[in-house]
């Protein structure tokens, strides 16, 4: 029998570590990990949906006992509905009445909706207390998880409110993944491509290579596959933690992507959604002279590849537009929308017109 390839890859800040990102395939090295990022002695309060608490909480919360003084758990309903305020604010209440003060900790264990409320609570309860973050979707383990984002939807304006905050820890168990449907793995596989059209166009071969591995949840593909989109997310985060600038590249695929998931109601998973805007802004690309043809086709083929849809339906571009009109990304009244250079090689530009996002609206449209 191989022996298990765990890896641990750290982030940065000045030179200096700040964090962790560990993957590994179980639960059994989170309290010593807890404790090597300086948590021990305190409470500890995991914050999970309904969904999650049932799968993992047990076993989280016993692990989390050998480095803390007392475990709560916090439940609360599941859905990107509940990604509110309303459910901010129970938590607070909940952290209140059980006496949390700054020294004592908040887990979010789950995907990409409770870390980032977890994250926006620690961010703000007592103006700032330490979290850590177990994700156990494959979207939050490449993506929302890493990098100190956090947010809340606000009357269904996504992560309209949110504060950066960095975590102490990501302790990711790929064997969560195995739990996940087929439908909410190529959901994280939307962004995890998405890495590859702007970063690393060798590591895109490499993901549409193991397609196969990897919907097979193979082991050591997974910790090969996630740990460079953790690398790419990683990379560009220690160069701008905040935002300012190279950051934005993440954001491709996002600015049609977040209009078509708030229209939709958050009926198509957030992966789902970012594929089809990959889509139109390669088309994009491709309009501007900057990619050909064959590459445009290369992204819709890895977008086809993991079942992701090439399409949206039911929606107006007109809608879809004047949507885009509300997202945060909208800087000095102009949309910094990200376009490709060439497939790994992504840059930001600001003079996309609402002609030519029309136009690749319409590319999409089903």
């Amino acid at each position: 029998m191989t022996e298990r390839k765990d890896r641990i890859l750290p982030v940065h800040r000045d030179g200096k570590k700040i964090y962790d990102i560990r993957m590994t395939g179980s639960f059994d090295g989170l309290s010593e990990a807890l404790k090597e990022a300086g948590i021990y002695g305190s409470k500890i309060c995991i914050v999970a949906d309904s969904n999650t608490s049932a799968l993992y909480a047990s076993q989280v919360k016993m692990a989390c006992e050998a480095a803390a003084v007392e475990v709560f758990v916090y439940t609360f309903p599941a859905g990107e509905e509940h990604k509110n305020l309303d459910t901010v604010r129970s938590l607070y209440t909940f952290l209140i009445q059980n006496h949390f003060d700054r020294n004592d900790v908040l887990a979010a264990l789950g995907g990409g909706v409770t870390g980032d409320l977890t994250g926006f609570a620690a961010a703000t309860y007592l103006r700032g207390i330490r979290f850590v973050q177990i994700p156990t979707s494959l979207l939050s383990q490449v993506d929302s998880s890493i990098g100190g984002k956090t947010g809340v939807d606000f009357d269904q304006y996504k992560n309209m409110v949110g504060a950066f905050h960095m975590p102490q820890l990501v302790y990711m168990n790929l064997g969560t993944l195995k739990t996940l449907s087929d439908q909410q793995f190529c959901s994280g596989m939307g962004e995890i491509i998405k890495h590859g059209f702007i970063r690393d166009a060798a590591y895109l071969d490499d993901i549409l290579e193991h397609r196969e591995e990897l919907m097979n949840r193979d082991y050591d593909t997974l910790v090969r596959i996630v740990g460079r989109s953790c690398e790419i997310k990683r990379d560009v985060v220690e160069q701008d933690p905040y935002e300012k600038g190279e950051r934005a590249l993440l954001n491709f695929g996002h600015t049609l992507g977040h209009a078509i998931e708030k229209l939709k109601n958050f009926t198509m998973l957030h992966g789902e959604c970012v594929a089809a805007g990959c889509v139109a802004a390669a088309y994009l690309s491709m309009k501007r002279g900057n990619i050909d043809q064959a590459s445009y086709e290369k992204v819709r083929g890895a977008v086809k590849a993991f079942h992701l849809p090439l399409t949206f339906e039911g929606i107006s571009c007109e809608d879809i537009l004047e949507a885009t009109k509300s997202d945060k990304k909208m800087e000095n009244g102009h949309i910094k929308f990200i376009l490709l250079h060439q497939i790994g090689d992504a840059y930001i530009d600001r003079t996309v017109t609402d002609h030519e996002l029309t136009e690749a609206l319409k590319e999409i449209e089903g």
